[in-house]
């Protein structure tokens, strides 16, 4: 959230994962990237993490400034991990 951010960037950091899955209730909010995007200088990368599940998602994270994203659940569902990166790469 905006204030662990905060606290990153005071710290520091040159990376910020951002979790869209809520740990203590498991929902997911992909608008959050969206959010802190515009508080993490242009220096410090931004991880997108959890709840992409789509080539919409992944555009989606793009445009909002992410520099990387984590996709881990999807890829470990998939029967052909390679095509879903591919897919998600469109």
């Amino acid at each position: 959230d905006e204030a662990e951010t905060a606290a990153a960037l005071e710290a520091g950091a040159l990376a910020i994962g951002v979790n869209h899955r809520d740990l203590r209730t498991f929902n997911v909010d992909l608008a959050l990237t969206e959010r802190l995007r515009k508080l993490v200088p242009n220096e410090v990368a931004l991880v997108a993490e959890s709840g992409i599940h789509s080539a919409a998602d992944a555009r989606r994270m793009r445009e909002a400034g992410a520099d990387a994203i984590l996709v881990g659940e999807l890829l470990m569902r998939a029967a052909d991990p390679a095509a879903q990166i591919r897919e998600l790469t469109r």
